[in-house]
């Protein structure tokens, strides 16, 4: 089918943007990934809990499902253009008896709004049965209602361990801790931006309280020990840059580990959008005032071009929407009250955003809680030594470490050690060069339709 629309990604962002042009009569399609809209965020039961923002976010789930055609469990893996400038649109989906088959969409416009996904640090032992990330940790809870543990620590740094450790102890699991690397101050130097989170700060201090889980600063998990799952982990107290001063052994059989965020852009450098580097780094799209990216046709809005929190994303969703539909029809979009409200609001949500990246900073010395038989790329089970020894050849960047060690060769296709590999290369991160932008099968690939056989649809206007 052409839509004037196709929105990748269920978040804020997606959900936000998709009903905008909805609304305003456009033929509209979502896809994402998983079996309800929500993203990470807003990851949620079938029965959901209530959480700040979630019936809010429900609310505008239902009424884009009236209006346009949400396809769930559709994970797309290429974006391509058409010679007549339509954009065709890639997706694997699985049915009900595991079998996987090939959708493809064609679309006027593309919405790119397909989050982030949590950056790890390798230590020893992280490959470990029992060590997951923090949004894996609250992915359980949230969408499975499954606890990962029964006595868990929290590593790493930055707001995000305390709705994951909140969520976690007050589903009945023993938090033995909270590990902030970094120091205690956070948002201090930002006090109007803070003023906004405080009373969101107070709740999970009361909670954590409550559950009597101590919350630490200047102290990461810096190893994992066990014969074939977690037994105890090393807590190390840190210096400022990180660097180890003194150490502690700590029993427990899971650990939540997180230190940020990686945005997903692969499908925008596809396309061949333009990037630029966010306040810690990370490559994201580089978009215009209306969350267009570079390349005709092509929007984008959260987490892809800079992390900031879901309120910002369905900001930056309704920006870009309201975009599209003055795209499609012609027009500037809308100015008025409305318009410098949004644009108001997404200056906010920017700023803060920048705030948390500046006070939660992944500092170097996390490179010295490496040994050289540590996995640094857990799918091809490639040592630091084996890097070492790369560079040791001539290797001088991720990428000749790559083919002469192969980190980021596996499965996941570096979007776990990609970030570890490229600061132990001593470069600055990339954009990723994937052609791929998920995981798909070669049967799945066999069955591709041919694009110029696929019918078209009349346009809604």
């Amino acid at each position: 089918m052409t839509y004037d629309l196709v929105v990748i990604g269920g978040g804020p962002a997606g959900v936000a943007g998709a009903l905008t042009a909805a609304l305003a009569g456009l033929r509209v399609a979502l896809l994402d990934s998983s079996v309800r809209l929500g993203g990470q965020y807003f990851r949620h039961a079938a029965d959901p809990v209530p959480a700040p923002g979630l019936e809010r976010f429900l609310r505008q789930a239902r009424a884009l499902d009236a209006r346009a055609d949400v396809l769930l469990r559709h994970q797309v893996w290429s974006v391509s253009r058409e010679p007549g400038g339509d954009l065709v649109v890639h997706c694997v989906t699985r049915a009900a008896d595991s079998a996987e088959r090939q959708v493809v969409l064609r679309a006027r416009r593309l919405l790119i709004a397909t989050g982030a996904h949590d950056r790890p640090l390798p230590f020893p032992g992280w490959d470990l049965p029992g060590v997951l990330t923090a949004g894996g940790a609250q992915a359980l809870l949230k969408g499975n209602g499954v606890v990962a543990g029964r006595r868990i620590v929290v590593s790493g740094t930055g707001p995000f361990l305390l709705p994951v450790a909140t969520g976690l102890a007050g589903a009945g699991a023993r938090v033995l801790g909270v590990l902030e690397a970094n120091g205690g101050l956070g948002l201090a130097r930002h006090p109007l931006l803070a003023l906004g989170k405080a009373g969101e700060a107070a709740g999970y201090a009361a909670s954590l309280a409550r559950h009597r889980v101590p919350y630490r600063t200047r102290q990461a998990v810096v190893a994992a020990h066990g014969e074939r799952e977690v037994e105890a982990v090393t807590v190390a107290r840190l210096d400022q840059e990180w660097n180890v001063l003194a150490t502690r052994v700590v029993e427990c059989d899971t650990v939540a580990v997180g230190y940020g965020f990686v945005p997903q852009i692969d499908l925008g450098t596809q396309l061949g959008c333009a990037t630029r580097n966010d306040v810690d780094g990370s490559p994201v799209l580089d978009v215009d005032a209306a969350q267009r990216t570079s390349v005709p046709g092509v929007w984008a809005a959260g987490e892809p071009t800079g992390v900031g929190g879901w309120l910002l994303s369905e900001t930056e969703g309704r920006i870009a929407g309201r975009a599209v539909v003055a795209d499609s029809r012609g027009s500037r979009p809308a100015s008025g009250a409305e318009s410098g409200l949004l644009l108001r609001r997404r200056e906010r949500g920017r700023a803060f955003g920048e705030a948390l990246q500046r006070a939660y900073p992944v500092k170097p010395g996390w490179q010295g809680w490496l040994r050289d038989d540590t996995t640094v790329c857990r799918c091809e089970e490639v040592p630091l030594a084996r890097l070492r020894e790369a560079q040791d050849l001539g290797a001088t960047d991720a990428r000749s470490i790559k083919l002469l060690a192969r980190p980021g060769m596996g499965w996941c296709q570096g979007r776990i050690c990609g970030y570890a590999v490229s600061c132990l290369a001593g470069e600055p991160q990339r954009p990723p060069r994937r052609p791929i932008a998920q995981p798909v099968t070669l049967g799945a690939l066999a069955e591709l339709p041919d694009v110029s056989d696929l019918p078209d649809v009349p346009p809604a206007h």
